[in-house]
């Protein structure tokens, strides 16, 4: 129902850049927005590991649509459809050159217009390369 695309950036030593983070949900689902309308809403999530020589912003998550389903009785703050998510990064003027994998989770909760899913955590697969 939810795919996270692979994504890169290359920057230089010292340089900084946006991580673009795609993903896809399936026509029919939709996932929360970041933030959540209500507090026990399973919020969309980006959690990253360190990297050495790389600082990691926060998260910058896509405007969010407000949709009527069923089983709410007021519009929700949903994603559909193909939609990215952005991480700042600032690399280290003495981070060492070459290229990095990026161990990054993105926790979701699909749901239809009838009922959610049990949440997930899926892997992203993003690449840093240094120049």
């Amino acid at each position: 129902m939810v795919k996270v695309g692979p994504s890169g950036v290359e920057l230089s030593s010292g340089g900084s850049a946006d991580l673009a983070i795609p993903i896809s949900i399936q026509s029919g689902y939709h996932i929360n927005a970041n933030p959540a309308t209500f507090d026990y809403l399973i919020t969309t999530e980006l959690t990253f590991d360190k990297s050495d020589g790389i600082t990691f912003g926060k998260p910058v998550y896509p405007a969010a649509k407000k949709m009527k389903f069923q089983f709410a009785e007021q519009p929700l703050a949903v994603y559909e459809g193909n939609v990215q998510i952005k991480l700042p990064l600032q690399v280290a003027p003495n981070a060492a050159k070459g290229k990095r994998s990026l161990a990054a989770h993105l926790r979701v909760q699909a749901c239809d217009e009838e009922k959610c899913f049990p949440p997930d955590t899926l892997q992203v697969a993003s690449a840093i390369y240094l120049k």
